[in-house]
Parts: C-alpha cells; structure tokens; sequence
C-alpha cells in the first residue's frame, strides 16, 4: 500500500509524534508500506528511497518511508497552522500532477489535512476549547493578545474537527474509549476504532530505568533520600501541574522535590511555586529525545490531567516500574486497575487528595514497590505491535471502502 502521512513534525520527544513514529516504522517493515511523509521537520526515523516509482505497482520487498519536506512560514501558531494546511496539500498536488504520484490512501495524526482517508485522533481541541473557557481567570503567563490568539486558533481548529470529523467518509481511529465517546457526543461519530497507544518496553523498562537512576539524579544533584515527583507535558496546565504544586505545598514535611518538563513556559508555574512557597522543590525542565533520563530520575509519576486523550507517559513511566497517579480524564485511566497498578484521581483540581495519595506512596515503600510491579506487568500488553496491527486492520478496511465506489462504476 502506498500512503501519504500528513504530519508538520516527527520526533521522539512529544507523544503524538512519538506514536506516529512507531507506526510508520511497523508499517513500511511489517506491512510493507511505502510511505511518502509529508512534514516540515523529521528527526529519529528512518528514512529511505521508496521502492516503487510514481505510478507503478509496489514490489513484494519491504517497504520505506521516504521524507516530502514541507516549507514553513515563520509567525504566530495560527498563521503557521493555516500555511501548513495549505503548503503540505500543495506539495502532494504537485507530486501527483509532475511526478505522477498516487497514493492509496492519506493518513494523517488529527487535522493536519483536508482530504485525510484515514485521521487518528491523539487530541480533540473542541475539548481543549472547553477547557479554556472554563478557567475562572485569565493566565498570567499570556498578555491579551496571546490569549485572543490562542481562543482563535483553538476556534479554528475546533471548526476544523466539526467538518471533517462529522464526514462519513473519513475513517477515524481514537487512541482511548473516553476519545471515541467524545468524538460521539460532539461530532455523532460513529464507526470510531478504539486502539490505544503503545510502550516500547524494550527501551522503558525497571532494569533500564534502575541502570539510570545514579546518573540522572547525580547530574540533577538529587539526594539519595529525595523523593522526586515527575511530570511530563507540553501544556502544563492542562496535565495539572498547578494541583501538583499545591499538594507538593501541602507535603512540605516530606523530602519532595518535582521535576516538570516539556516545552511549555515556566514563567508562571514558577510565580505560583513561589507565592506557594516551594520555589526551590521545583525544577522545569525542555523536553528531550532521552525521555528514559527523566523516568529514571524519578520516584513517582505524577499527572492529575484536566484533560488528556491518553496519556503516553503515564504508560511509560509505568513501563518502567514507577508508581503513576493520573486522573479519570486521562483516557488511558481505562486501562488501568485505581489502588492496584496505579492511583486515578476522581478531580484533577483536588490537591488534598493528591497530596493523601503521594504521602502514602513516599512513605510506603512496599506499596509503591507492589504498584510499580503490578504497573510495569500490565504495561507488556500495551505493545506498539499491537498497535501498528489493528490501525493496519483499519487501513486495509478504509482501502477497500475508497476503492469500492470506482469498482461499482467500472
């Protein structure tokens, strides 16, 4: 099968990415799939020459991934955004009227395209949306204008997802149920595959995070008796770093230290660490493509989420044999056993109970031993094989819908 993947970057470092990253590599290795990426920016993938020439059959031989890079226009998010849409579906016109490249299906990760065959949904921004015109006060890190910007590209994108969402035609894939019941509920969706993401437990793993440990916390300058709490997401107040800092505020009798990262800004993350007094607990750190190093400077995983489709870190921390809290907003809480593998918090603004959860885990090391067990066991099911196999199930499916209109009039 011959795709084209719409995505504006590709890397290891954000969860989205990572995902499709995973999926692209079993599907040109397994499936055989030439791939023809379209993105502004690819970085830990390998790439190659396709097999097939424009407008001939594949071969039998493995397949590749073969990068189209997409010019970017320098500007706010929401004049980046419109150019994106508008030069990646121009690229993929030229190829097909100069080149002669066809394509079976476009597949893209959420509304990267307007004539996406097949949409896997990671985040819905009507949701998002929602959320921000639920916060009781406007956010002290943005001036009015980055607020009126960020209301209109949320706006743009949640009008985007009532249009093409609400297509019959389109196949979708959500990565939780709680995703799948949301794309019901505000689209009338229906037909959505539920296939959730995927933990390289190769690389995320107790061994490899225990192997780690020493280094990791030595260059943060940990102490061996520091208990370290970690978060990791690029919009911290979504993920529910503002609870986190308050049930750090209210622990402040226990060794806690915490570690957010990502690439959001910390500036007023950090004005709240200080009128709450924990400044000097806290540290905000970029994201980084060895995420591993962050999970084995930890003690515990720590994202109380106002709103997440998944939630791949939860998964991998887990992976890794460290205890996780999340919220019943994190779709991947559906996979999870609340007081077994991990603790889901029924309020992701409840700090007293966040904090009653963390207190216990920091000062029972046998339960937090038991739960990073029990969670690194579970993660084993959760493969990107397994993954990569039923989004292939769904291609095949959305292939065979595409082509069936051409036979009928043939």
């Amino acid at each position: 099968m011959r795709l084209a993947v719409v995505s504006p970057f590709v890397d290891r470092r954000h969860g989205t990415e990572r995902a499709l990253a995973e999926l692209l590599e079993r599907l040109a290795r397994d499936e055989h799939c030439e791939i023809h990426l379209y993105a502004q920016r690819v970085e830990d993938l390998a790439l190659g020459q396709p097999l097939g020439q424009p407008g001939v059959a594949l071969s039998q031989n493995p397949g590749a991934i073969l990068w189209h890079k997409v010019p970017s226009v320098p500007g706010p998010h929401l004049l980046q955004f419109i150019a994106w849409l508008f030069l990646n579906s121009f690229c993929r016109a030229w190829d097909g009227l100069v080149r002669g490249l066809r394509f079976d299906l476009v597949l893209s990760p959420g509304i990267n395209s307007l004539d996406a065959d097949v949409i896997l949904v990671h985040a819905l921004f009507h949701r998002l949306q929602e959320l921000a015109r639920e916060e009781h006060r406007p956010s002290p890190s943005l001036g009015f204008l980055r607020q009126l910007h960020r209301r209109a590209y949320y706006s743009l994108l949640a009008g985007l997802e009532r249009h093409i969402y609400s297509d019959p035609k389109v196949s979708l894939a959500a990565v939780s149920q709680r995703t799948a019941t949301l794309l019901h509920d505000y689209f009338r969706c229906q037909d959505v595959r539920v296939v959730p993401n995927g933990v390289d437990t190769s690389h995320f793993s107790p061994s490899a995070r225990l192997a780690r440990r020493p280094e990791a916390r030595l260059r943060r300058k940990f102490q061996e008796t520091d208990f370290v709490l970690l978060l990791i997401g690029n919009d911290w107040r979504v993920k529910g770093l503002e609870t986190v800092l308050r049930a750090v505020a209210a622990l402040r009798d226990l060794p806690i230290l915490l570690i957010a990262a990502g690439d959001d800004s910390p500036d007023s993350f950090r004005e709240t660490a200080k009128s709450l007094g924990i400044l000097e607990r806290c540290r905000f750190e970029p994201s980084r493509e060895d995420v591993l190093d962050f999970y084995a400077a930890a003690d515990l995983y720590v994202s109380p989420s106002l709103e997440d489709s998944f939630g791949l870190p939860v998964a991998e921390a887990m992976a890794c044999g460290l205890p996780a809290i999340t919220s019943i907003f994190a779709g991947v809480s559906s996979l999870l056993r609340d007081g077994v593998d991990s603790f889901i918090l029924r309020d992701p603004y409840d700090a007293k109970t966040l904090a009653t959860m963390i207190r216990t885990l920091c000062q029972q090391a046998e339960w937090r031993s038991r739960m990073g067990q029990a969670g690194a066991r579970a993660s084993l099911e959760w493969t990107w094989d397994r993954n990569a196999a039923a989004i292939w199930d769904l291609l095949k499916d959305s292939a065979a819908r595409k082509a069936a209109p051409s036979a009928r009039k043939a």
